[in-house]
């Protein structure tokens, strides 16, 4: 499913295999999660991808062919392709650790092609070995919602009481992780949307309710997982004194003016940005002791227009994955 300039919608197109490189493995995709992401580069909203491009960056398959150089795979295993594809080793942002914000890094589905195809070629340091019980379909969220979603929490230290503005596939994943640490969860969703609520108070959360309610006693921490900047002064007169705002996506609308006393008494607002090679390696070693439950809705690979116009309208509890292959 291939996105062009200038067009709303994907093109279903026939192509030949990719050929991969000495340091890449070819996989044949068996599911692959469909991302806000995804909606952002389609609407427009996300500058400068490759095209013609295949979308899609939560990847799972199994390798079909491994270039020469290849050491961590070997043909049948199952991985999982994230977001970010490769990056330089060589800028001061890689040598000090910060991979997640190198000068010249490429990203799965957005500067690479994705996986919203039969097969995706993918650098094998940037491909996770996935082990497990999680079916394909279930374990696909885990590689950017999880991934990501991991990444913010940790930028809330050790909040108790913790807010997720916006209760989809990144939310209900992280819900999971910080009931496992003995958080308490307070769910903000779109007013009136009573379904994401409830599902919400099923996946642990305390307290849900609209965005533009106040909860019932201070958060130490919150993360905005919707686009919506005005979500932000919100969510900064709902934390407490020295609280921790998150913003946990790629793309976010202006923020608006806010009043200084929304920010004082140490109160911080801070984004994520991408993710690590060790932000994954440990969220998936989490996710199988927890263990994670992921909740989706699956599509052919045809299909994948739908899924966005579903994800774009907000008819989705948890993930919408593409089920590519069966095998």
């Amino acid at each position: 499913m291939v996105f062009n300039a200038g067009r709303s919608r994907l093109n279903q197109v026939d192509m030949p295999v990719p050929h991969c490189g000495e340091d890449e493995i070819l996989i044949r995709v068996h599911a692959c999660g469909v991302c806000r992401t995804d909606l952002h580069i389609v609407d427009g909203e996300l500058a400068h991808p490759k095209l013609p491009l295949i979308p899609g960056h939560q990847i799972v398959g199994k390798v079909a062919e491994i270039g020469k150089r290849v050491e961590r795979f070997k043909q049948g295993d199952r991985v999982g392709v994230p977001w970010m594809g490769w990056t330089c080793g060589k800028c001061r942002f890689c040598r000090s650790g910060r991979e997640n914000l190198c000068d010249h890094a490429r990203f799965t589905g957005y500067t690479l092609d994705g996986g919203y195809a039969e097969y995706v070629v993918a650098h094998e340091r940037f491909c996770f070995p996935l082990a497990g019980n999680m079916t394909d379909i279930e374990m696909a969220p885990l590689l950017c919602a999880g991934l990501i979603g991991y990444r913010a929490l940790k930028k809330t230290g050790e909040a108790k009481r913790l807010g997720l503005y916006g209760f989809g596939a990144a939310a209900h994943i992280v819900a999971q992780v910080a009931r496992y640490h003995g958080r308490q969860i307070f769910a903000f969703t779109r007013p009136g949307d009573h379904s994401a609520q409830e599902f919400a108070r099923r996946m642990g959360a305390v307290w849900a309710g609209d965005s533009e309610t106040s909860p019932p006693e201070p958060l130490d921490a919150a993360i905005i997982f919707a686009s919506a900047g005005k979500l932000v002064p919100t969510a900064l007169k709902a934390v407490d004194k020295g609280g921790t705002v998150v913003c946990g996506g790629i793309h976010m609308s202006d923020i608006p003016t806010f009043p200084y006393k929304n920010l004082w008494e140490e109160r911080t607002v801070c984004s994520v940005a991408n993710l690590t090679r060790q932000d994954g390696e440990e969220f998936l070693a989490l996710a199988s002791r927890i263990p994670i439950r992921t909740t989706v809705q699956s599509f052919a690979l045809e299909e994948a227009n739908e899924a966005l116009d579903r994800l774009r309208s907000g008819q989705l509890d948890g993930s919408a994955v593409l089920q590519v292959r069966n095998d």
